[in-house]
């Protein structure tokens, strides 16, 4: 995929997922959705990958979708048909959602489809300089890339629909006083620290880390009594994984573990 609008690289057991198309402010065409849901999932598959980076080439993650493009599709009322093995980057299928963790690292404009993108990863990281925006509202149509069930879930209701009905910008500041990004860094350096982050997660045991994800998406998901109903089920696997053995002999050793995903 390198050399595409949508790159992939493999960094330790980290995918680096980046957005290439800077010269166009990054506008988010169907085929780099195509190819974005083709990256997510050969993160996904890979045993060796255990974390996602998603992040942006050029001033800007992303100026929103090309909606030349995307308006024909709309109207159909249906997003692009994805290959087999491919995983829809928004999530919104649950039965077919990326089930390892994302950062994202995110600078500049970042509006509509890079907002939703957001939304759908786990932890963010943005530059001092970042301007978000679910502006649909002022272009005619609304957010169906998940933002109108996400948005308040993230940031309670009020303050959901103060920017999803005005489409108005949100800033590093204001975004991180609500939630939405966990760390503000200067202009350049959010890939760095979003990799930080993305290494320290891949090197904690891959199985504990996807079943604590999976625990977290079913409460929010299914409620919290959907979660806690599967906490000691879900570890019985986990308890007898080799990872686990691992983690012990770690603990009884004073030495860090070498988890294998098994």
């Amino acid at each position: 995929m390198n050399g595409n609008k949508i790159t992939f690289d493999i960094q330790g057991h980290v995918a680096l997922i980046g957005i290439n198309r800077p010269e166009k402010r990054n506008a988010f065409e169907i085929d780099m959705y195509v190819e974005m849901a083709k990256a997510f999932g050969e993160l996904n598959k890979n045993p060796e990958l255990r974390c996602g980076l998603l992040f942006a080439e050029g001033e800007h993650f992303t100026g929103g979708l090309d909606l030349v493009q995307w308006a024909a599709m709309f109207s159909e009322g249906k997003f692009p048909p994805l290959p087999e093995g491919a995983v829809d980057p928004f999530g919104l299928d649950e039965d077919n959602r990326l089930c390892k963790p994302m950062v994202m690292a995110l600078q500049g404009i970042c509006y509509t489809v890079g907002f939703e993108l957001l939304l759908a990863c786990d932890i963010r990281v943005a530059a001092s300089n970042i301007r978000l925006s679910q502006l649909e509202v002022k272009r005619g149509i609304y957010a169906v890339g998940g933002a109108t069930v996400r948005l308040f879930q993230e940031i309670g209701w009020g303050n959901a629909m103060r920017y999803l009905l005005t489409g108005d910008e949100i800033n590093a500041q204001e975004a991180y006083r609500l939630g939405l990004i966990q760390e503000i860094t200067d202009v350049g350096k959010q890939f760095d620290r979003a990799m930080e982050i993305a290494s320290n997660i891949s090197i904690q045991a891959p199985l504990a880390v996807q079943a604590t994800l999976l625990s977290a998406r079913r409460a929010k998901i299914k409620g919290d009594k959907a979660a806690l109903e599967s906490l000691l089920v879900d570890l019985i696997p986990i308890v007898k994984s080799e990872d686990a053995k691992e983690g012990v002999m770690s603990f009884i050793e004073r030495r860090p573990a070498n988890f294998k995903g098994r």
